[in-house]
């Protein structure tokens, strides 16, 4: 169980989640950083007394600094700032809650740590997963995950034996805003339309990405490397009602499901606690008034970001990183509101058609990759 914590991205939905668990078990906060929040991140600091916090700039770190009063803790700004916190000694875990690639560097160096990842920053498997787990094996740290499906997942296979007991993983979806819709209803969507998530209530970016179903996309990439498997041994529902967070059918036809209300405090605590399990703030399930569970296919042509996401699960190697880093310039030009829905996909595609892929990435190949991906996306005809 975790002693001491540092949260990457303490601000956001999940790190202020993961606070509010935290609130309620024997756990410290070692370090804390965000991006430009600087009146919350003084009511955080106020609060949890961490070492070390960092923000996104120097002029947001340079506000902190004005407002804390004496003693503050050490105030840092930008990468070095996420690396310290990510490498913080006396914290044995970090939750990786920031948006993005920029979760990659410090998720890898708090790994080369032994530290144990509560990944909630699916961009960093997505984009290298077989340098992370390759990195968490060679010094024996664990990843959690702290994603509602993945976590679900991880507790479907608490008693496997072995991989090969398991014939295939079922993620499920919401759907998102715009389950049901067509194409041409959708051409006209606007930015506050795809915010409206029908279940969940998460950041701008994340919701976005549900809206079109990349999210979903980049969980079955995520997926396959936290548990090995191949796409084809990866599969997606539309579940309406988020009540079902994901499932694993074995072998001899057994399907096992991890089921509970909508709320991240659930597997933001089992992340804190494994192996442990302990009473929790959410509400629990009541299975007499919960809504009927109802399944559906996705619709990968309604929503092409989707069957790009599957195309290039298939792909692997550096098409990960170009398929993410093209999606996260689009999703801040569609919330920019710069550009229309499917524009969003465009861009993907357009970065994925001219970055050449590498099948085999460094770490560098991976972030020229991420680099080049964004420079496409970024271009206007």
């Amino acid at each position: 169980m975790t002693k001491t914590i540092a949260i990457l991205g303490s601000t956001g939905s999940i790190g202020r989640q993961t606070l509010d668990v935290v609130r309620r078990l024997p756990i410290q906060v070692a370090a804390l950083t965000a991006g430009t929040n600087v009146s919350r991140m003084a009511e955080q600091v106020a609060e949890f007394r961490p070492r070390l916090v960092s923000m996104a700039t120097e002029a947001a770190a340079r506000e902190l600094e004005a407002l804390l009063p004496d003693p503050r803790p050490e105030i840092l700004w930008g990468e070095d700032g996420l690396l310290a916190a990510a490498a913080a000694e006396e914290a044995d875990t970090v939750i990786t809650a920031v948006v993005g690639m920029v979760g990659l560097k410090p998720t890898l160096a708090a790994l080369k740590q032994g530290k144990r990842i509560g990944l909630a920053n699916k961009e960093t498997l997505v984009c290298a997963g077989e340098l992370v787990m390759a990195a968490a094996k060679a010094n024996g740290a664990e990843i959690i995950p702290v994603d509602s499906e993945h976590s679900a997942i991880f507790q479907c296979l608490m008693g496997s034996q072995s991989r090969g007991e398991v014939k295939r993983i079922i993620l499920t979806c919401s759907g998102g805003p715009f389950y049901g819709k067509t194409r041409s209803e959708l051409e006209s969507v606007t930015r506050d339309d795809a915010l409206r998530h029908p279940n969940w209530k998460m950041g701008e970016k994340i919701t976005v990405d549900c809206a079109t179903l990349m999210n979903k996309g980049l969980e079955v990439i995520e997926a396959m490397r936290l548990y090995e498997l191949p796409p084809e041994r990866v599969d997606v529902v539309i579940h309406r009602q988020s009540i079902v967070h994901s499932l694993v059918e074995y072998v001899d036809g057994a399907v096992l499901a991890q089921l509970g209300v909508p709320d991240m405090r659930i597997p933001i605590q089992l992340a804190l606690t494994y192996p442990q399990r302990t009473e929790n703030p959410a509400p629990g399930l009541d299975l007499l008034t919960c809504p009927p569970l109802t399944f559906a296919a996705p619709d990968a042509e309604t929503f092409p970001c989707f069957a790009i996401a599957s195309a290039v699960a298939k792909t692997g190697g550096s098409a990960c990183a170009v398929m993410n880093g093209a999606n996260e310039v689009a999703v801040a030009k569609f919330l920019r509101r710069e550009i229309g829905f499917y524009d969003i996909s465009d861009l993907v595609q357009r970065a994925l058609d001219q970055v050449p892929l590498i099948a085999d990435p460094t770490l560098e190949d991976i972030l020229e990759a991420d680099h080049l991906a964004r420079c496409a996306a970024e271009q206007t005809r």
